[in-house]
């Protein structure tokens, strides 16, 4: 069974950074792409940043240049390392596991303040 838990969430005052952790329960994170979602009110969940089992990676525009997603196999982590953080970052963000519907975590919350 395949298990996601984020965790790394929390308030933060704009221009702050934050980072969240991914772990899985399998060796998942080696062989599927793993990405970053997040979903706030009101709002589809937009993807975030994914980073494929070779390693390449990409962003959201809103994000390029301030967010850094990572993997650590040996620790079947992905890390979502946020920097300049903006309000409208605020969000609860989910971590997925491969393709079409994947596998998600619960989600973590992440609010920047103004």
């Amino acid at each position: 069974q395949v298990r996601l838990v984020e965790s790394g969430g929390g308030l933060v005052q704009a221009g702050g950074s934050l980072r969240l952790s991914c772990a899985a329960s399998a060796l998942i994170i080696r062989v599927n792409a793993m990405a970053w979602y997040r979903q706030t009110p009101g709002k589809e969940r937009e993807l975030v940043a994914v980073i494929t089992s070779g390693s390449t990676t990409n962003y959201a525009e809103p994000v390029k240049g301030r967010f850094t997603i990572t993997r650590d196999s040996a620790k079947n982590t992905v890390y979502l390392e946020m920097n300049s953080l903006k309000p409208e970052d605020t969000g609860v963000y989910y971590c997925k596991a491969g393709g079409g519907f994947g596998y998600w975590g619960q989600g973590t919350q992440v609010t920047i303040s103004s």
